[in-house]
Parts: C-alpha cells; sequence; structure tokens
C-alpha cells in the first residue's frame, strides 16, 4: 500500500542572493529522485535569500522552521506536518514496504553469510532492512553505530533504534545521544538497568567491585540483562562491531549470523554487523565524508568509549580496545553483549 496516497507535499528549496539554489537542496532533491520519489512532490515554492514575503520565506514562518530545504505535507484533512529533514520524510512518508518473508533458516545463513560479506555495508544494511523493518533493533552507541543510522536512513526503510542507558556513561556520552537525535530527527529508546537488580547489586557489591573482580557481574546488570528484554521483542538486530576492533575477541565477526547469546521474538535471533570488513580508516573516512556526528571523547584520545569508571584514552601506538577495562586481560575485553563466533575453517 502507498502510504504517500492523499497526500500533497510542497517542497521548500532556498535560493541564495546571487540567484544559485543552495547545495543541501540540491542534495535533498538528488536523494527523492534516486529513491524513487521525486513524483511524490507536487509543488516547489522558494524560500529567496533576503525576501522575508517569498512564499518559502512565508512556510518557513508559519511552520517555525529556521532553514530550506524542507518539506510540508498536506493529509488531506486540513492538517500539515512539516518535515526538516529529507530522510525523515522518506521513511515516514515513503518508505518502501519490507518483504513479508523475514524469516531466515539457520541452514540458509552461511549462504546469505558468504553473499552479503562480498557487499558493502550500505547495501547490507538495505537488505537487512528490507527483510525486517521495524523487526530489527539498531544498537546505538558509537561511531560506527551512527554511520549504520545514516545508512539505515538513506535506505528509505524504517527501523528500530535504541541505545543502552547503563546510569554510568560520560557525560558527553549523553550529549552526544541528544545530538545524534537531534541531528537525524530519529527516535532513541533508553534502555535502563532493572531498578531492583541494580539496587541489590550495589548494596552488596559497592559502585566499583569491577576494579577487583572483574567487569561481568557490573556488565550483567547493567547491560547484558536490558539488552537481553530488549531484544526478546525483535526478530533481528544491528551492530557496529568490526574485526578489527579487537583482534583477540573480534576477528572473525561476520556480516550476518544467528544470535549465539541472545534470543528473539521467535526464538531464534538474526544479527547483521554490516561493518565487520571496514577498518577504522574506512569508517573515519566515512564519517567525515557525511558530516556524521560523533561522541567528543574521541578527540581527546577516547577510540573505544564504554563506561565512565571503565573507559581511558589511548596512548599512540595502543590498539582502541587497549582503553576498556586497562586492568584486566585482553581477551577480557567484553561485556557480555556479543558472542564471540569462532574461527572460518
Amino acid at each position: 500500500m502507498d502510504s504517500s496516497a492523499g497526500l500533497h507535499v510542497t517542497m521548500v528549496k532556498k535560493r541564495l542572493a546571487s540567484g544559485e539554489t543552495c547545495r543541501k537542496c540540491l542534495q535533498a532533491e538528488e536523494m527523492l529522485r534516486a529513491r524513487g520519489a521525486w513524483s511524490h512532490i507536487d509543488q516547489v515554492v522558494w524560500a529567496i535569500e533576503n525576501e522575508p514575503e517569498s512564499a518559502g520565506m512565508r512556510l518557513a514562518r508559519r511552520h517555525n522552521i529556521d532553514a530550506a530545504p524542507f518539506f510540508v505535507v498536506d493529509e488531506g484533512n486540513g492538517a500539515e506536518v512539516a518535515y526538516g529533514s529529507v530522510l525523515k520524510l522518506l521513511q515516514e512518508r515513503f518508505a518502501p514496504t519490507p518483504s513479508r518473508n523475514s524469516h531466515i533458516e539457520a541452514g540458509d545463513i552461511p549462504a546469505l553469510e558468504q553473499e552479503l560479506s562480498l557487499r558493502p555495508p550500505v547495501e547490507i544494511v538495505r537488505w537487512a532492512l528490507s527483510r525486517f523493518g521495524r523487526d530489527c533493533g539498531l544498537a546505538f552507541s558509537g561511531a560506527e553505530d551512527v554511520v549504520l543510522i545514516g545508512m539505515a536512513l538513506e535506505s528509505g526503510h524504517p527501523f528500530s533504534l535504541f541505545c543502552l542507558d547503563t546510569g554510568r556513561l560520560h557525560p558527553e556520552t549523553y550529549r552526544f545521544i541528544e545530538r545524534v537525535r537531534s541531528h537525524y530527527g530519529v527516535e532513541v529508546e533508553l534502555l535502563a538497568p532493572d531498578t531492583a537488580a541494580l539496587q541489590v547489586f550495589v548494596r552488596k557489591k559497592g559502585l566499583f567491585s569491577f576494579y577487583e573482580d572483574g567487569h561481568q557481574e557490573c556488565c550483567g546488570v547493567r547491560k547484558v540483562e536490558p539488552l537481553r528484554r530488549a531484544l526478546g521483542g525483535y526478530r533481528a538486530w544491528m551492530t557496529g562491531q568490526r574485526r578489527d576492533q579487537s583482534p583477540s575477541t573480534r576477528a572473525h565477526v561476520p556480516v550476518l549470523q544467528l544470535d549465539g547469546a541472545f534470543a528473539g521474538r521467535d526464538g531464534a535471533l538474526v544479527k547483521f554487523n554490516p561493518l565487520a570488513n571496514w577498518s577504522s580508516a574506512q569508517t573515519w573516512a566515512y564519517i567525515r565524508e557525511h558530516d556524521i556526528p560523533y561522541n567528543p571523547l574521541h578527540e581527546r584520545g577516547f577510540m573505544s568509549i564504554g563506561c565512565e569508571p571503565c573507559t581511558r584514552a589511548t596512548h599512540p601506538g595502543q590498539h582502541e580496545r587497549e582503553g576498556r577495562w586497562w586492568w584486566e586481560d585482553s581477551t577480557k575485553k567484553e561485556c557480555g553483549l556479543h558472542s564471540v563466533p569462532p574461527p572460518k575453517p
């Protein structure tokens, strides 16, 4: 069913004083054409720089929007909805309908993984969301995950987005979460630990027991249990894991797998790691090229960012995971969110 039926969509472009169209407006039009949605734009009006009474400027004031491009959707009942983001417009109004066949048999995983591993991440993301839509939860915490958010929005398919709020994150991380929410116009579900379980743990062990007996118990309460609870409502989930993040624990991460640690709504849970084949350099090149938001702690030497007491900046020449749980052995630098796959034969 075409969700755009009965809608009248106006695109507002900005014309500069020089007479040229603003660059972002041209990019928005290119994206609409690439997604096959340009035919849904019924009218284009101009917000002309230095002309406050131009049609686009009047629409901007009416909808309290600062800058073009933006879109006004008339739903046909007198109600209008304004979108300041072309990605959000595509996702909410012109999203393709996900395939009804979202089930993947365990026996199909090896062949599908081999096929998808040859594709670039953006195609893996599009394939995953075309099958699962909102039944796929995207786990957001770091820079890699924001790359996936951008790719997911570009796909035009719906998806779900969540973040683990352990209660011990850096202040910069909380502001980063809000910046991502605002930048992309997306809803982020924050998953908190079970209050009763956390109170029992802290009462018995205190706030810094992990320095004495390892981080697994604390991570189990603050991360693993909330994630297990959330994933029980999905059929698939997507992470920003890369093989080069941790040679001792992630060297064999596949782009597609059945999750060995968690169950989904129907039992088996499909897990996508679209960036598995990318290096850190490729990831950061993409972030800079596409102006993707990232945690400001990265600029202070924090290459891998977790909870504040368990994360520190790394020195030149150190691997990015060496700043996590630095008092423990390198083979233990996982919190239990990701099962470690065996090497491929």
